[in-house]
């Protein structure tokens, strides 16, 4: 069973910064591409970034310039740099993995997801 676990969410205001995590299995890890979507109350699912085995990164025009994804080989785990928030970003924030970086980004249906951790944006 794929666990993974985020950290890292939180509440700011707008124009502020969060750094989200996400830890995994190291067999997790090395065979998907990892990434976020986000969930607002009432709204659709919408998919935010994703990196792939070989770094290759994919984002959503609505955070791209704003948020960067990264990861730590060593330490399985996946990062979500969120700048200059605004409200519209507040959301659960989702972890994700599937073997598609486009599934993540462009449905926000991957194969497997955690638990979320929650963004709140102030005005």
């Amino acid at each position: 069973q794929v666990q993974l676990v985020e950290s890292g969410g939180g509440s700011v205001q707008a124009g502020g910064s969060l750094r989200l995590s996400c830890t995994t299995s190291r067999d997790t890890y090395s065979s998907n591409c990892m990434g976020w979507f986000r969930q607002a109350p009432g709204k659709e699912r919408e998919g935010v970034a994703a990196i792939d085995t070989d770094g290759t990164r994919r984002y959503a025009d609505s955070v791209k310039g704003r948020f960067t994804i990264s990861k730590d080989d060593a330490k399985n785990t996946l990062y979500l740099e969120m700048n200059v928030l605004k409200p519209e970003d507040s959301a659960m924030y989702v972890c994700a993995a599937d073997r598609s970086c486009w599934v993540i980004v462009e449905t926000a249906k991957p194969a497997n997801w955690g638990q979320g951790t929650q963004v709140t944006v102030s005005s």
